[in-house]
């Protein structure tokens, strides 16, 4: 099975608003090539060729295009139509994503590549230099251009809120 079996792309977000109660706007990770082949690692690798699925376990790490995703189990579901086309990947166990100076981590992060859409789920955090944010959920729409961070039952967001730090510029008085 090739290295580049399993077509992933996952990103992480920057939010631009700190303590709202319901949702913050992020921004996507710009002009990542989800073309690019996938490299991935693993302890071992699991076909479920009746379930449709492969299951990668052991330190799991895949790369595209300079983004990495850490977790502790990849998921890949797929249908086989003269082929094997994957359709989405589900991480979890202390997810972390990073592409160049931006990181995100979570509990678990789905992929659903019919809808372009990342979700990440559970102690969700969010950093980008001195930027942070944390909150129950974010969902990066990769159609649209537009993530949305909400705030959930979870030990890194107070009461449900989504809550944040952005560093400003220094100016002279």
């Amino acid at each position: 099975m090739s290295k580049t079996f399993l077509p992933i792309l996952l990103a992480s977000a920057l939010g631009t608003a700190a303590l709202l109660s319901v949702a913050a706007p992020a921004q996507v990770i710009r002009n990542h090539n989800s073309n690019a082949p996938v490299d991935f690692d693993a302890g071992a690798i699991e076909l479920q060729d009746r379930a449709d699925r492969v299951i990668l376990t052991g330190g799991v790490t895949a790369t595209q295009a300079g983004l990495t995703m850490r977790a502790s189990r990849v998921t890949a579901a797929y249908t086989s139509n003269g082929g094997i086309d994957v359709n989405r990947l589900d991480a979890v166990g202390g997810v972390t994503i990073t592409k160049d100076d931006l990181r995100a981590t979570s509990d678990a992060a789905i992929y659903d590549l019919g809808s372009n859409l990342i979700t990440l789920i559970g102690n969700v955090r969010l950093t980008q230099g001195a930027n942070r944010l944390s909150g129950g959920r974010i969902v990066i729409d990769l159609n649209a251009g537009r993530s949305t961070i909400t705030g959930g039952a979870s030990s890194t967001s107070s009461k449900g809120r989504v809550t944040g730090t952005f560093t400003v510029p220094q100016r002279k008085n």
